[in-house]
């Protein structure tokens, strides 16, 4: 019996039948293939390679606190960070430096950095976009409405007072954010939620700039704030946002396995049992505890959680079971050591980590930007 003829533009019936009979591969099949790439792509193979790299950076940390706590417009040496460091009874102006200014600020550099690179792992990860930055989720946006409202409306005008409205005001962002991108059809997609972070942080950032040009006495606070910068906190804004870095990063490590099933393809993952929606939410929870406690506590910091999770990835390759703990140590040395630049470049003034970090960060992601440019083309 002759086949029928055939529709001009489209292949004869046999052929598509011939299409239909071909395997489809099966959801693990996909998942060890992914494994196995995971294992083959980066600078660093294998887990005992990979294990080594965490120690060298764990060491570079190391180094980078001891920088922060030694070098700055007034220098202190090695031996004297070191008898400090070791017994409490140590005296001096070198030692009232160190407990007092220095070694809270590493703290809360090291607590930050944690965050901001972590963060900007998983979002890079659940939005599947390169230039994926935490910011995305009007984290930074909502942290920011909330300081301008507790200076503007409560007077209240020092880093330690407003930290928990700036943490309120990131984490309800977020939640608006989520709100809003998942009250389409398609639900709470990457897309959905990225443009509904950028509309929601257009509106917010509309209603800070309308309460500073009618307000200087609050813009001349809220200015030291919105620069990111380590200097000027106590220890106890560390000890206040330390709990939910902590429980950011636990929520994180949680995620990632996840994150390699998304990777995959939703139906994919879905496939292998994994629940979706409960990764989408964990993640997205774990990046507002860490984005707004770092905000919260240091201001708006850029370019921490675009450019890290990049340097990681080319040594660990996608596996995010180590690309979210690189990301992490590779955000702290980063911070640290920027922050030390600024103190050094412009002694005996100080410049901003912020200002360092979007000098360094800027040129990353304009190649970023061509890169991507000019390979879709």
């Amino acid at each position: 019996m002759p086949d029928r003829a055939a529709v001009p533009g489209q292949p004869p019936v046999a052929d598509l039948a011939r299409v239909d009979e071909r395997p489809r591969r099966a959801p693990e099949e996909l998942a060890a293939d992914a494994a196995d790439e995971h294992r083959r792509r980066g600078l660093l193979r294998g887990p005992a390679t990979r294990l080594g790299g965490l120690w060298l950076l764990l060491l570079l940390v190391v180094v980078a606190c001891l920088l922060s706590i030694a070098v700055g417009s007034r220098s202190i040496p090695v031996g004297t960070v070191w008898q400090t460091l070791t017994d409490s009874r140590a005296i001096g102006d070198d030692a009232v430096v160190i407990r007092e200014l220095r070694i809270p600020r590493t703290v809360l550099g090291v607590l930050v950095g944690l965050a901001l690179g972590t963060a900007g792992a998983l979002m890079q990860g659940h939005t599947r976009n390169p230039l994926g930055d935490p910011g995305l989720l009007g984290v930074a946006a909502g942290a920011s409405a909330a300081v301008v409202l507790a200076i503007f409306v409560l007077g209240i005008g020092s880093p330690s007072g407003y930290v928990w409205f700036a943490f309120l005001g990131a984490m309800l962002g977020s939640v608006a954010v989520f709100a809003i991108g998942s009250s389409g059809r398609g639900g709470a997609t990457p897309v959905s939620l990225a443009l509904a972070g950028a509309a929601l942080s257009a509106l917010l950032y509309a209603l800070v700039q309308a309460i500073l040009v009618t307000d200087s006495s609050t813009l001349d606070s809220y200015r030291f704030w919105v620069v990111g910068s380590l200097s000027g906190r106590d220890s106890a804004i560390a000890w206040q946002v330390a709990p939910f870095i902590v429980a950011g990063l636990v929520l994180a490590l949680a995620n990632s396995p996840a994150l390699n099933l998304l990777g995959l393809g939703e139906d994919v993952a879905r496939g292998l049992g994994q629940n979706v929606l409960v990764a989408r939410v964990v993640g997205i929870a774990a990046i507002t505890l860490l984005t707004g406690a770092a905000t919260a506590a240091c201001g708006p910091i850029g370019f921490v959680g675009l450019v890290v999770p990049h340097v990681a990835r080319a040594v660990t390759g996608p596996d995010h079971r180590w690309l979210v703990p690189y990301s992490a140590l590779m955000g702290v040395a980063l911070l640290l050591l920027a922050d030390v630049v600024g103190r050094v470049v412009t002694r005996p003034g100080e410049l901003q980590v912020g200002i360092v970090l979007a000098l360094v960060g800027a040129p990353f992601f304009i190649a970023l930007v061509r890169r991507r440019k000019m390979a879709s083309l």
